[in-house]
C-alpha cells in the first residue's frame, strides 16, 4: 500500500514539474495573447496582395485575431473602439498574406501564467423570442 502511495506521489510531482517546463518566451507569448483577447493590445493588421504588392486592407486598434471556425483560410478580427465592438471577416487566398504587428509594448509576466476568470460569463444573457400574435 505504501509503495502505491509513493508511486502516485512521484507521478504527480513529475507531471507538475513537466507542466512548468516552458521557455520564458513561450510564457510571454501566451500572456500577450490573453491580453489581446481582453482588447488590451493595440495591433495593426495589414493584408497585402503577394502578386501586386498592393495593400488590400488595414485594421488598427485593440483587436483580437483568430482563425474562423469553419475555414482555416478565414480570419475573424474583432476590434474594440469608442462606439463598441466591430467584427471583420478576412478570407485569405493564395496571393494574399496578412501581417499582424503589435504597436505598443505590454508589460506581462515571463514567469507566471495569466488566468482569466470572468464570473459574469457563468450566467448567460437570454433573449426570449416567442411566436405570439402581438
Amino acid at each position: 500500500m505504501r509503495r502505491i502511495a509513493v508511486i502516485t506521489l512521484a507521478l504527480v510531482v513529475g507531471a507538475t514539474g513537466l507542466a512548468g517546463c516552458t521557455s520564458n518566451a513561450d510564457k510571454v507569448s501566451d500572456n500577450l495573447s490573453k491580453e489581446a483577447e481582453k482588447f488590451q493590445i493595440v495591433r495593426r493588421i495589414v493584408g497585402v496582395n503577394g502578386i501586386t504588392d498592393k495593400v488590400e486592407f488595414e485594421v488598427t486598434g485593440r483587436c483580437s485575431l483568430e482563425y474562423g471556425d469553419t475555414m482555416k483560410d478565414t480570419l475573424d478580427v474583432i476590434c474594440k473602439d469608442s462606439d463598441g465592438y466591430k467584427k471583420h471577416y478576412i478570407t485569405k487566398s493564395d496571393n494574399l498574406f496578412v501581417i499582424t504587428t503589435q504597436i505598443e509594448a505590454a508589460n506581462v509576466s515571463e514567469y507566471r501564467t495569466k488566468i482569466i476568470l470572468k464570473p459574469e460569463n457563468i450566467v448567460p444573457d437570454f433573449d426570449l423570442v416567442t411566436s405570439g400574435n402581438n
